[in-house]
């Protein structure tokens, strides 16, 4: 398989994953503010890669490109904590779908950036997309007319500014190296606030608290592995399937049910990913 294509396999995985915490998160949300449940995800992932640091410090934290971390972490703030504000305050399929902006950033970030080539292959695919977001949302439904709307569209620009940044470190610098960083500063972000915003977790809630910040982990190492991988345009454009995870946990967490413009518009959507794969899939051979 090419590498491209092996970036779309750990990307489905990667998104699968962060759907299931993005689940999670609207539940843990009506207990616990966003700061705080950001702060305990950040926790887990400084503890994952601390060994890794510890094997080679001070070396691992090294870099030779501080702007472009400290242009990363402040996307990845917004992302991460816009991302869990909005499944609090919308339906999870809804703050799902808005948060498909990110696929647009990234490809415009990408061409602009990094300078990735984006065919016209890539434009129709990302279009077709955008058509099944459409479809779903449907243009004048409630999702767009208020402004808790622009919350999920917000964190999409930071977390294609995050993806754009990733794809340009993870060419020089170790995975552990990136999660460190992100952690340590986007934990401090998120940390000094709860001084006032601080509720301590019952049992349940810390086990909760604890098993996202794992998941979230684990998904932001295969996705720094897809985009060492695969080219951010191709990695971005995987994000579509995330719908398809949000309709299944909404309809077996939430019990929403998806209706016939989400079944059509979630159709166009795995299709526009298909015909990447499929196109990945012949340069290969």
């Amino acid at each position: 398989m090419s590498d491209n294509l092996k970036a779309i396999l750990w990307a489905l995985l990667a998104t699968g994953l962060f759907s299931v915490v993005a689940a999670m998160a609207k539940v843990a949300v009506d207990e616990y503010h966003v700061l705080q449940i950001l702060f305990f995800r950040q926790i887990i992932v400084f503890a994952s890669s601390l060994p890794s640091i510890v094997r080679s410090f001070p070396e691992s934290l090294k870099t030779r490109h501080p702007g472009i971390h400290a242009l990363r972490l402040i996307g990845a703030f917004v992302a991460l904590s816009c991302g869990i504000w909005a499944v609090a305050v919308l339906p999870l399929t809804t703050a799902i779908t808005l948060a498909f902006a990110q696929v647009f950033f990234v490809a415009l970030l990408a061409l602009q950036f990094l300078g990735e080539p984006v065919g016209r292959h890539r434009i129709a695919a990302v279009v077709a997309g955008f058509v099944g977001v459409v479809i779903v949302m449907r243009p004048g439904v409630e999702g767009f007319s208020y402004l808790h709307a622009l919350i999920p569209v917000a964190g999409a620009l930071g977390a294609a500014v995050a993806v754009i940044s990733v794809r340009k470190l993870s060419q020089t610098e170790s995975t552990a190296t990136l999660l460190v960083y992100q952690a340590v500063f986007v934990g401090v972000l998120a940390g000094v606030p709860l001084f006032w915003l601080w509720v301590t977790p019952d049992f349940d809630g810390l086990v909760l608290l604890l098993c996202m910040g794992g998941l979230a982990t684990v998904a932001q190492w295969v996705g720094v592995k897809a985009l060492r991988l695969g080219e951010a345009s191709i990695v971005g454009n995987i994000e579509y399937v995330k719908l398809i995870y949000a309709a299944i946990l909404g309809y077996f967490v939430f019990s929403e049910v998806p209706d016939i413009y989400t079944i059509a518009g979630a159709t166009v959507i795995v299709g526009s990913s298909a015909y990447i794969f499929h196109r990945e899939t012949l340069r290969s051979r």
